[in-house]
């Protein structure tokens, strides 16, 4: 991957992890956490972790996403926005992040090999989705049913829940 490409990618990722934070509204934030889980997504797939990328698209951005999209519609939206800000801990918080940033460069710039790029990896011939699916459905079959009968019965358990009355 180009080094443009990688600063656009991490520039998108921190920013929209900011936003995260930032944003007042919850959807918003969450929508924002979607888009940073996809430039990180991105900077795995640049590192030649295809799986990893496309996992942490399908999970991440997908399922935990719409979990949390579905608990933030089940939570009273007006109660974040009433809250004010406390001035006096976002002061300490901006200070301590630019401690931090500032700590970060000077060891950046005193160890040597810090400023150095890695080298290439050797290219791999084993195909990892492949291990993955014969060592899950050979070695872990059972724990995997486990699991999946686990999130079956958590989700029914949330749709019984989230159910209202009819009078």
């Amino acid at each position: 991957m180009s080094p443009f490409l990688f600063w656009i990618f991490a520039l998108l990722t921190v920013i929209f992890g900011a936003a995260v934070v930032v944003n007042r509204n919850p959807v918003a934030s969450a929508l924002s956490l979607v888009v940073s889980f996809l430039g990180l997504s991105a900077l795995f797939m640049s590192l030649d972790a295809f799986f990893v990328g496309i996992i942490q698209v399908l999970v991440y951005a997908g399922a935990v996403m719409v979990l949390f999209l579905f608990i933030i519609m089940l939570l009273n939206l007006r109660a974040e926005e009433e809250r004010r800000i406390n001035w006096l801990a976002l002061a300490g918080g901006v200070a301590v992040a630019l401690a931090l940033l500032i700590q970060i460069f000077l060891v950046i710039s005193r160890f040597d090999p810090a400023r150095k790029t890695f080298p290439p990896l050797p290219g791999s011939t084993i195909d990892d989705v492949r291990n993955i699916g014969a060592l899950l459905f050979s070695n872990y079959n059972l724990p995997f049913q486990i699991v999946g009968v686990l999130v079956l019965v958590a989700t029914i358990g949330v749709v019984l829940l989230s159910k209202r009355e009819l009078r």
